[in-house]
């Protein structure tokens, strides 16, 4: 283990499984990541891998066939993954996002339905929040759900689904009114619906397409797609928790999660990049000696090492704090906002000590370049998390 982002107090069990997760990244994941990287290719073997560790169902309750983690086993779990391609951690990720929302809002046939099977891997989640008109601003969503006797029509187009193409269960949130009075707010009418489909892209089942990979500058292997809902019927019985209304909460509630899982991607990402560039300065030599032992090279190295230990200390406080049972909006907003911040500012670091052939495709820092702005954006972009920061500030210091 490196002495970087070291979490004082963890069990003999999660010792063990972070220890396991690091083996099998450092000799499955890393010597592959930058071919397939290039290929855009899905990493099936990687996952087929990561199924026989357990690590679909690692968050998912013991009595459900999973192995009952925390979030910040999970978390930590993320962050080697992420060091080793962050794509990987993406497939999880969403996965991930649709468990913990069926684990804590599902009704209980729900809940057996899909749990026993998404902790081995054999369902697979997405998360559909998104529309191409609209980003973080949730309550402008328009994609509707109308009842008619016992099923749903879902009618709208959904934007940025990770594992849109791979996963066969997608949590997609529309606009439900029926019932409600004309003055209701509009993250009161929202509801989350399970939708069931076949893998793969084109029509995947009658009323839902999904028409491609997006070809994107990084984050390549996971697929990331559009889903368009024309007519969509699902039963009643798949509305998340089994009520309309509540669609809103349940989303915020599973992007909490997600933030600290996007905020430990950073922290993955991160800690290559300082492997990267603490190594190649070692290696490489200019005026007679490594460029480790010039001073404005040590100075980088300082700042990117203390980087990587704030990222990763407050990623591990805002996962306890969830795992406490409290809402952790602020301390997942502060870590996702840092660790995103920092990634970018590391990563580019080490671009720099390599010089031009950190431009060459042939070194792994060229992928990190590219993968590293992602992180800006998903789960809420570092604007909306200073927001969500400011607002609970305002509100924990309210002058009285």
């Amino acid at each position: 283990m490196s002495r970087l982002a070291q979490t004082p107090g963890l069990t003999d069990i999660q010792q063990e499984i972070l220890s396991t997760v690091r083996a099998f990244v450092d000799k499955e994941i890393i010597p592959v990541a930058t071919g397939l990287e290039h290929r855009d290719e899905y990493p099936s073997e990687i996952v087929e891998g990561l199924k026989e560790l357990g690590l679909f169902g690692l968050m998912i309750p013991e009595e459900y066939g999973g192995l009952g983690e925390s979030l910040l086993t999970y978390a930590l779990c993320v962050e080697e993954i992420a060091r080793g391609w962050m794509s990987v951690s993406g497939i999880i990720n969403t996965h991930f996002i649709v468990a913990y929302m069926l684990k804590q809002h599902g009704t209980q046939e729900q809940k057996d339905h899909f749990l026993p099977r998404m902790a081995a891997g054999d369902v697979r989640g997405a998360f559909s929040m998104s529309e191409p008109a609209l980003g973080s601003d949730v309550s402008a969503i328009s994609s509707k759900g109308v009842r008619e006797g016992d099923e749903y029509v879902l009618t709208g187009q959904k934007m940025w689904l990770t594992n849109g193409g791979s996963s066969n269960l997608v949590a997609v949130l529309c606009r439900t009114d029926e019932g409600h009075p004309g003055g209701t707010a509009p993250h009161k009418s929202m509801t989350t619906f399970l939708v069931e489909k076949e893998p793969g892209f084109g029509e995947v089942r009658p009323g839902l397409t999904i028409p491609g990979k997006i070809d994107k500058m990084g984050y390549k292997g996971v697929d990331t797609t559009e889903m368009i809902m024309d007519g969509l019927r699902i039963p009643a019985d798949r509305v998340l928790g089994g009520a309309t209304g509540r669609g809103f909460y349940h989303m915020m509630d599973g992007v909490e999660v997600g933030r600290v899982n996007v905020a430990a991607r950073g922290c993955g990402v991160a800690q290559r990049a300082f492997e990267l560039g603490v190594s190649y300065a070692q290696q490489r030599h200019t005026f007679g000696k490594p460029i480790a032992q010039h001073q404005a090279i040590q100075f980088k190295l300082a700042e990117m090492a203390t980087k990587v230990e704030a990222a990763h200390a407050m990623m591990v406080n805002a996962a306890r704090k969830k795992d406490s049972g409290e809402r952790n909006d602020l301390e997942a907003g502060m870590a996702k906002y840092l660790a995103s911040e920092y990634c970018k500012e590391v990563v580019e670091d080490a671009f720099r000590i390599h010089g031009g052939y950190g431009y060459s495709k042939e070194y792994e820092i060229e992928r990190l370049m590219r993968e590293a702005p992602f992180l800006l954006i998903g789960e809420g972009t570092s604007e909306i998390q200073k927001t969500i920061i400011s607002r609970g500030l305002l509100k924990e210091y309210k002058l009285r």
